[in-house]
């Protein structure tokens, strides 16, 4: 067993490491409100009479002129519902063209997500999908949080992807509706139909990290690749469903599962706050 410490585009400490995480999400979370990570935010309830001291911009003007007397919406509180951050340690992502490994985005990304989850005070918990025995609980803590980040920052060269078994090892554990946030590159064949299960119960986002050599692979017709955790190879086409992300983005769309692609070698932060800003209009934690 091979293992190694993580280098982004320059070497950096734990201190600096934290600090960038960090960074990333005050970005993320610039300009959302805080039902970015809460689900769908409130939940309107009823109309009731109004009372002194209630706000003018709650007013139910449809019901009350209806009545003749002033009404105002009720909300149910927002939901925090927990989010577990599926992190794919596999060797394919720490295979790179460039300095910024797959790797290394999805544990920056990672960090980013859960420090802004918790600033909107949604509990964070993270599971491995690789090789290694990696489960955090949902947390609050801060602290937690950072100490499974730092151990992040080792990887090995041998690990298997196990995305599909992990999700089907995850769904008998939640007991209520969750935020799974998976963040892979989607090397494995049973991702797909193990995410289409989970999103039937529980609100599902997929984040695809891309090395840029990657994207040369559609305009190749047929081609023969190595399997970074095995060494198996064999041949692909151009428009396999493993590798073409729009093909992916289309059948995740059908049950229901947010898509967004980020490259290695490309800003990411703006991206991220965008995506997440407009989940806020999709509301499915009320479905």
């Amino acid at each position: 067993m091979t293992e190694h410490i993580l280098d982004c585009c320059d070497p950096i400490d734990s201190r600096q490491f934290i600090i960038a995480i960090k960074k990333l999400a005050d970005d993320i979370g610039y300009g959302s409100d805080r039902s970015t990570f809460l689900g769908s935010g409130i939940e309107y309830i009823q109309s009731r009479a109004y009372q002194i001291g209630d706000p003018i911009k709650s007013i139910d003007w449809k019901v009350t002129g209806r009545t003749g007397k002033f009404h105002v919406k009720e909300y149910e509180a927002p939901k925090q519902i927990p989010i577990y951050l599926l992190i794919d340690t596999s060797a394919s992502m720490t295979v790179s063209s460039i300095k910024t490994s797959k790797y290394h985005s999805a544990v920056r990304i990672a960090g980013g997500i859960a420090l802004a989850a918790l600033e909107r005070i949604s509990p964070v918990g993270v599971v491995g999908a690789g090789g290694r025995e990696l489960f955090v609980n949902p947390t609050l803590s801060k602290d937690r949080i950072l100490q499974w980040l730092l151990k992040l920052r080792s990887y090995r060269v041998d690990e298997p992807t196990r995305i599909g078994s992990r999700l089907s090892e995850l769904m008998p554990i939640l007991k209520s509706r969750s935020m799974i946030v998976l963040i892979s590159d989607l090397y494995d064949s049973s991702a797909m139909p193990a995410l289409k299960l989970a999103a039937q119960k529980h609100d599902c986002v997929v984040l695809k990290i891309t090395d840029p050599v990657e994207t040369e692979i559609h305009g190749a017709g047929f081609v023969k690749i190595r399997e970074a955790e095995t060494g198996s190879t064999g041949i692909i086409k151009k428009k396999s469903k493993i590798t073409d992300s729009k093909l992916i983005a289309e059948e995740l769309k059908k049950s229901g599962i947010d898509f967004l692609q980020l490259f290695t070698n490309e800003p990411i932060a703006h991206k991220l706050r965008q995506f997440f800003k407009s989940r806020t209009l999709l509301s499915r934690a009320t479905r």
